[in-house]
């Protein structure tokens, strides 16, 4: 039928004779089953004009016309079974057998798959003959879109076993739909066309996934186009799976005497836990111990004797899960471990920082001290007794030799010591090929006595003037090169 309309689409849309009459018709109309679809169809007359005897409604059905409906001026309207109930003329001047046939559109209502077809309206006049136009209606069905799960119960089973977990169908289309899938679910679509006798189409897609505990609850929306137009459908997944068991309740820090401790078993399953079981692997029950449920009382203070491992079955109807928990009793509490772990690190801290402030202090101290003496201890002049004298009977200056040999950068005072009355060269470890000659007439100056002097144990006399300072090591210096 389909390419027979094809076939007159390629016809003009009025047929225009030589003496001016023509047929206007629509070249294609359409409409959806259960709705109503107008006809046109106008006859352009010429002048002097033509006479109408008749006009007849035709459908053409696989090269064969059938008879819809036909206006006579003299003998009224006519319309045939099957469009009897269905079909009517527009113009009431054509109901009331009125000489114009100018104007003959028919009204379809309540239209069927099988009214689609090319349809001809055919004017006979006289004396010009036929005259003829053809429409080509096309009948839309809208589909039945459903979507449901697979089976009622989905049990989740391996990782890899894939199966159908929903199905979404738009049924008795035409033209078919185009069904697309909305859902965070990693799965793949199944989709397949199934032609109806009657013209329609169903489409059916089905998801696949493997089902397990993580895509349990997650939502699927079907969107089936079409005509432009969208229906959706959504469901959750009902996915069954066995108890994933976690115990909780042992913080770790269980100690002798704590009250109030107790190890709840928690599950997550699909469907609803029906049994909680608690074993005791290190033999009997303690007799502390009160079972509730999934709950583990442990009554009064903690002792020794409630360690061990407590392990929870937990039981559906499609399997059950385990957990286990290892219970420690300790003597001290953990919080007071810390504490006093805490304690001596914070004394060690407070140690050395007494320790870091004494050292400070000392460094400062001696820094002090040493600004106190400005020269160099080089310097210092030192004269000692043969251990025969008395206090104020020093020996008179040694004789010095005429020069002595010192180093050009040396900047201690060139002067030599005298240890019992014989004179020793200092040179302070420079060698004797750096040496140039110096005078001692300056040393030989110094060489004055007061009348203060010290007789230490080992005998030895020192002279002290009253603008020097003494040292422990029997040495002098002077005020102006010790004090600041």
């Amino acid at each position: 039928i389909y390419c027979y309309f094809c076939q007159f689409q390629m016809i003009s849309v009025t047929i225009v004779v030589a003496s001016g009459q023509m047929v206007k018709m629509d070249s294609d109309r359409s409409g959806y089953v259960g709705s109503q679809v107008e006809l046109r169809c106008e006859f352009v007359n010429s002048n002097p004009p033509v006479k109408i005897s008749q006009v007849t409604w035709q459908k053409f059905v696989n090269g064969t016309k059938q008879n819809v409906a036909i206006a006579n001026p003299a003998l009224g309207v006519s319309v045939l079974a099957p469009f009897k109930e269905r079909v009517r003329f527009k113009n009431p001047a054509v109901r009331q057998r009125t000489p114009s046939l100018e104007d003959t559109t028919i009204i379809f209502n309540n239209l069927r798959l099988s009214d689609e077809a090319a349809y001809i309206c055919e004017y006979t006049t006289f004396p010009a003959g036929n005259r003829e136009s053809m429409v080509n209606l096309t009948v839309y069905a809208r589909p039945m879109v459903q979507m449901s799960l697979s089976t009622p119960t989905i049990v989740a089973g391996s990782k890899d076993l894939k199966m159908t977990v929903a199905t979404c169908i738009s049924a008795n289309g035409k033209p078919p739909s185009v069904i697309t899938w909305d859902t965070e679910l990693n799965g793949e679509a199944n989709t397949e066309e199934i032609r109806n006798t009657d013209g329609t189409i169903t489409v059916r897609s089905d998801y696949i996934v493997v089902p397990s505990r993580e895509t349990h609850q997650q939502r699927l929306t079907c969107i089936s186009t079409y005509n432009d137009e969208q229906y959706t459908d959504s469901v959750s997944l009902n996915i069954q799976y066995e108890p994933e068991v976690i115990i909780e309740g042992f913080d770790g820090n269980w100690y002798i005497n704590r009250d109030n401790v107790q190890l709840t078993c928690l599950a997550d399953a699909n469907p609803a836990i029906s049994l909680f079981q608690w074993r005791y692997l290190n033999g009997s029950m303690p007799n502390s111990v009160e079972l509730r449920d999934d709950t583990l009382i442990f009554k009064g203070p903690v002792t020794y004797e409630i360690a061990g491992t407590y392990v929870c079955d937990a039981t559906n109807s499609i399997g059950t899960g385990s957990a286990s928990v290892e219970v420690t009793v300790s003597g001290k509490s953990a919080w007071h471990e810390q504490q006093r772990a805490g304690a001596a690190i914070g004394g060690a801290v407070v140690c050395g920082t007494v320790l870091l402030a004494a050292i400070t202090l000392l460094a400062v101290f001696f820094h002090r001290q040493r600004r106190t003496f400005k020269g160099d201890y080089s310097t210092k002049k030192q004269v000692l007794g043969n251990g025969f004298g008395k206090a104020g009977s020093l020996p008179p200056c040694p004789s010095f030799p005429q020069s002595l040999n010192y180093t050009e950068d040396s900047n201690d005072e060139k002067k030599p010591e005298v240890y019992g009355g014989e004179s020793v060269q200092e040179f302070h470890g420079y060698p004797d090929n750096r040496m140039k000659a110096y005078s001692t007439v300056e040393d030989s100056q110094r060489c004055r006595y007061d009348e203060q002097s010290y007789l230490y144990d080992y005998g030895s006399e020192v002279e002290i003037s009253v603008d020097m300072v003494p040292q422990m090591d029997g040495s002098v210096i002077s005020k102006e090169e010790w004090y600041v």
